[in-house]
């Protein structure tokens, strides 16, 4: 075996720097195994919690994230957006204006029926009336005209 000795301090230093290398190299890959199961267990240490984080930011911080940019969309459209809320109301007050005047309709069909039925009473009372009145001058005149029947047929007897 043949050693050889640098003659300069670099070539030392670098032949000192390969031996601890050497002599460090083991322990290296030692160190290496243990950092690579410490990194294994540290992922499954982490990995679940990461999943409920992420559940819980999509459950929670999502929505209101979302609705934060729709409303700000909204907000900086320049366009108009059609409500649906007045064609609804219009709907709806036509349908109370129909109903209230079916209602009104109604109520006075029935109040003129029921003058109709007073209106044909009183006709009929009036007619009645007037029927009197005229039959008892019809019935003066006709005691009359007997009275001078009789009275015409006792001069000619």
């Amino acid at each position: 075996m043949v050693i050889e000795v640098p003659t300069t301090w670099t070539g030392r230093m670098k032949a000192q720097a390969v031996r601890t290398g050497h002599r460090m190299a083991p322990m290296a890959d030692q160190a290496k195994m243990v950092a690579a199961q410490r990194f294994e267990d540290a992922r499954y240490w982490a990995a679940p919690r990461l999943h409920s984080a992420a559940h819980g930011f999509e459950d929670q911080v999502a929505p209101r994230v979302s609705s934060m940019l729709t409303s700000a969309a909204r907000r900086i459209d320049p366009t108009p957006t059609r409500s649906r809320r007045w064609p609804t109301l219009v709907l709806l007050t036509g349908l109370a204006v129909g109903a209230i005047g079916y209602m009104f309709y109604r109520r006075n069909a029935q109040q003129w029926t029921e003058h109709m039925k007073d209106s044909a009473s009183d006709a009929s009372r009036w007619v009645t009336e007037k029927a009197d009145r005229t039959a008892e001058p019809v019935d003066r005149m006709a005691g009359r005209m007997s009275d001078k029947a009789d009275e015409a047929s006792r001069k000619m007897s």
